[in-house]
């Protein structure tokens, strides 16, 4: 894999309770060293936290299970969200599990990939994440729209994106582009707290209640009539 001379180089930490496993896949991304930057790697929740803060690397690749026991991945993924936001994180999952792929979005993932996957997949997975997209197969895909299957009711019932202002609409796409909320702020020339509380209002019209269940209602919007600008 031959990055362009214009890729920029991702950071990356990993953390995973198989040391052998984390070094493999180190040493297998620092082979790619125009392309990936490795630093790491973590054994327990409290050091990828920890090292996260230190290191503030673009891309977080998050064992489900760590030294403090199984899906203490989790846990981990929850507090790397809440402290360090600018962290991208990606899950790998030990097998295809329904449950811990749903938990893993919610819990603020940007992708999921099994341990059974290549090394080029979980490179190609690491980029796209970079980038703002989301990193899920198909079958991962179904498990999260049948999750989020629950909420169409109380969106149809609501008028969804009906009920939005042209500028909640400008702010849902970019959401579903993958920009953060700083990112937001700058295009729309506003402070980041005012993208809160649009982001605020809208999960609120929406009947949704993280960003990737509005990404979620967004691609199911796909199709739909544009909104008036």
């Amino acid at each position: 894999m031959k990055a362009s001379p214009l890729t920029e180089r991702v950071r990356v930490l990993i953390a995973d309770s198989d040391s052998m496993g984390a070094q493999l896949m180190a040493s297998a991304l620092k082979r790619c060293r125009d392309q990936f930057e490795v630093v790491g790697p973590a054994s327990s929740a409290l050091e990828v936290v920890r090292q996260t803060g230190l290191h503030r690397p673009d891309v977080v690749v998050l064992g489900t299970a760590l030294e403090e026991g199984p899906r203490t991945g989790l846990v981990a993924l929850e507090r790397i969200r809440d402290t360090h936001p600018r962290a991208r994180c990606v899950v790998l999952l030990q097998s295809v599990d329904r449950e811990l792929v749903v938990h893993s979005f919610r819990g603020g993932a940007r992708g999921v990939i099994s341990r059974q996957d290549s090394f080029k997949s979980l490179a190609k997975c690491i980029r796209c994440v970079h980038d703002g997209q989301i990193w899920a197969n198909n079958q991962q895909l179904e498990f999260l729209l049948e999750a989020f299957a629950p909420l169409r009711p109380r969106l149809t019932k609501s008028k969804g994106m009906a009920l939005l202002t042209p500028r909640e609409h400008k702010v849902t796409s970019l959401v579903a582009e993958g920009m953060k909320n700083r990112e937001i702020a700058k295009m729309l020339q506003v402070t980041d707290h005012t993208v809160s509380n649009y982001l605020y209002r809208i999960f609120d019209k929406l009947g949704v209640s993280s960003r990737v269940e509005l990404i979620l209602y967004a691609l199911s919007r796909h199709n739909a009539a544009e909104p008036p600008a």
